[in-house]
């Protein structure tokens, strides 16, 4: 496995900084990473690297560019800005789908995302970006956009029930949306798991109360068994 290249690109001035990575070996197919809210972590990155040991090329995308943030109140700040105007939040995620093309041109194309990253990656499955799978980890379900037309893109959705980001209504606010225009998505719910799931620290390094060893494994299995399907 080689290391992280960083990549610069745009979302119309803002200047982005991408992480790009590519197995040693044969390439299966090439993966956007959505990060958190908090940009990309070290734990965000973990994930990355497990990919491109499978086999994925991956490219970690960037939310805020210049104004990444280094604290949870100045993520919030930054997340509140970017969710303020949803056409302009959805052209910063597709930003990063046109560099895994640019990239990565000739290999299927995919995308995971985890929290404000997991609403990326639907985002973009409604935006009708050409993704073969996506999947959604302890991602945010709302959206300004709903799907008014078929989805070619396979979903994942990996949540946790007792999420209070994401309350109940959206859950069946999605799923009602995804009818309506037969989306072909698979959700699984986590019993008592709460956002965050996925991550086993905070960015500061300090243990994560909602980390779920259980959780983490059945989701990431769950993509991978996705991901073999629709490349197969």
């Amino acid at each position: 496995m080689t290391a992280f290249q960083k990549v610069a690109y745009r979302d119309g001035n803002t200047q982005l900084t991408a992480l790009h990575m590519r197995p040693v070996g044969s390439v299966r197919g090439a993966v956007a990473v959505y990060p958190t809210f908090m940009n990309t972590t070290p734990g965000v990155e973990a994930k990355a690297r497990t990919l491109v040991a499978a086999g994925y090329a991956v490219v970690v995308g960037d939310f805020y560019g210049p104004e990444a943030p280094e604290t949870i109140e100045q993520a919030f700040a930054a997340v509140t800005r970017l969710r303020s105007d949803p056409k302009a939040m959805r052209d910063r995620f597709r930003a990063t789908i046109e560099l895994l093309c640019s990239l990565e041109p000739n290999l299927p194309h995919l995308a995971i995302g985890f929290c404000l990253g997991g609403m990326a990656v639907l985002e973009m499955a409604r935006d009708g970006q050409n993704l073969a799978a996506v999947a959604s980890f302890h991602g945010l379900l709302a959206t300004a956009f709903p799907a008014t037309a078929p989805i070619g893109t396979r979903m994942l959705v990996c949540h946790g029930d007792a999420d209070s980001l994401v309350p109940r209504s959206q859950v069946s606010g999605f799923w009602e949306e995804m009818d309506q225009i037969s989306g072909n998505w698979h959700f699984h719910s986590y019993a008592g798991v709460q956002h965050g799931f996925t991550m086993p620290v905070m960015p500061d390094g300090a243990p994560n109360p909602a980390y779920d060893a259980s959780a983490d494994l059945q989701s990431w299995s769950a993509m991978h068994a996705l991901f073999d399907e629709v490349l197969a």
